[in-house]
């Protein structure tokens, strides 16, 4: 846990640090060059900068340890934080398209600097660095706060590759294209920010956990040959791990403390080999032999 929230801080940090240069850059050459593709990617750059905060305040509440309030922990902080992002980027997004939209209704002087091209090749060098970066600490300890945040970088690789034809297209003469860019960069806003948007909503509703995870714990107890049936399977998401709960049935004769040592065995077995289970609770039936 401790190695987690330190990874998922570091990762806040360089994405804060990372974005707010890239921020200042675009909007000081968007305003002089009034590229709006350019002052598109300003703002998704600025939204870049609240989401990396709110990842870093996230991580931070989903890292304390339960307690007597919150005896499950506080994980569900990561996909509150993740909720409040994808609303952000909503809204940004539809402000981006909305104004570029005006913009190409009526068309403003665009003055081309060979600038626009420099700050757009800042921008993939640097955005590709960070989605590396952290896209490795979102794999190695599934944290939906990272795996966002490295999706974005991602994105953004491939909203300043757009940005960078459309500079190279208007430079030609080619009129409107600027606009359409920064239009279908809104629109790649607001497609990113409903998949973060429906994965929260999901574990906030306490979706049950994934298919091949039950599959996972109903292998491990199937080893268990004195374990006659499994009833009530029932998970219920704790921030990226579930609790789980069950009831098996065995053999009536067997005495109290033998069924329910059955069921202890069981219970820290999977939780010690199935690393998204947070909690096993296993109920014991008799079964009439």
């Amino acid at each position: 846990m401790k190695e987690r929230y330190q990874d998922t801080k570091k990762a806040s940090y360089f994405g804060i640090i990372g974005n707010i240069f890239l921020f200042i850059i675009k909007i000081i050459i968007g305003f002089i060059s009034n590229s709006q593709a350019m002052l598109a990617d300003a703002i998704n750059s600025g939204s870049d900068i609240l989401n990396s905060i709110l990842t870093f305040i996230g991580n931070r509440i989903a890292s304390k340890t339960a307690d007597d309030d919150h005896n499950l922990g506080h994980g569900k902080a990561e996909y509150i934080y993740s909720l409040i992002i994808s609303i952000i980027m909503l809204m940004l997004g539809y402000k981006v398209i909305y104004g570029s939209a005006k913009s190409l209704m009526k068309p403003k002087l665009y003055n081309y600097s060979v600038w626009l091209i420099i700050v757009c090749i800042i921008t993939i060098i640097t955005k590709l660095t960070l989605y590396i970066y952290t896209n490795k600490i979102a794999k190695k300890h599934n944290n939906i706060l990272v795996k966002a945040n490295a999706n974005d970088h991602r994105n953004d690789c491939f909203i300043t590759i757009s940005t960078l034809v459309s500079v190279i297209l208007t430079a030609n003469n080619i009129k409107y294209i600027d606009s359409i860019v920064a239009i279908l960069i809104g629109i790649w806003i607001i497609i990113n920010a409903s998949s973060i948007f429906i994965n929260s909503y999901d574990v906030l509703m306490d979706k049950t956990c994934p298919e091949e995870i039950k599959k996972e714990v109903l292998s491990i107890v199937k080893r268990h040959k004195e374990i006659e049936k499994v009833t009530h399977f029932n998970a219920t998401p704790v921030g990226y791990q579930y609790q789980i709960s069950f009831s098996i049935f065995v053999d009536g004769n067997l005495t109290t403390f033998a069924s329910h040592e059955i069921a202890n065995n069981l219970e820290k077995e999977i939780d010690k080999e199935v690393e998204e289970i947070y909690l096993t609770v296993i109920h014991v039936n008799p079964i009439k032999k």
